[in-house]
């Protein structure tokens, strides 16, 4: 198995030969966008596959890390960038980072939760609040 950078190489490339959809069963079937941070530490671009929900025109993704007590690192580059470059089907985005709060967070995570129910499952796995963010069009 390939480490998670090397995963993340491989599904990019899957993403960009399919217009935006790959095979793995994570996956399959569920809305995909590639999302490129610049790391707060490191200054190094960081490439990763996630899951999304359309709000809008708006990109809306969630940083479950599978319900690990601790928030992704890819959450903490983008918060720190405030901006992210995100790839959808053929198209590449410049966005504006927006973290959203209390009801409308809520809203938004059980409408992913109950299209995907394993993000119900990563809630009831953690103590901490899944930080969700709208990323918005520049």
């Amino acid at each position: 198995m390939p480490d998670q950078n090397e995963r993340n190489k491989l599904l990019a490339a899957e993403f960009r030969t399919n217009g935006g959809w790959v095979e793995e069963e994570k996956f399959k079937d569920a809305p995909l966008l590639l999302l490129t941070t610049k790391g707060r530490v490191s200054g190094r671009s960081y490439l990763n596959p996630l899951m999304y929900l359309p709000d809008g025109d708006r990109y809306v993704v969630f940083a479950s890390h599978q319900g690990a007590p601790q928030d992704p690192d890819w959450y903490k580059n983008l918060i720190a960038a405030g901006d992210a470059t995100i790839e959808v089907g053929d198209a590449r985005v410049q966005v504006k980072v927006v973290l959203t709060a209390g009801a409308e967070r809520d809203e938004l995570y059980a409408r992913h939760a109950s299209l995907h129910p394993r993000f119900a499952d990563y809630e009831q796995n953690t103590t901490r609040k899944i930080p969700v963010v709208a990323l918005e069009p520049i």
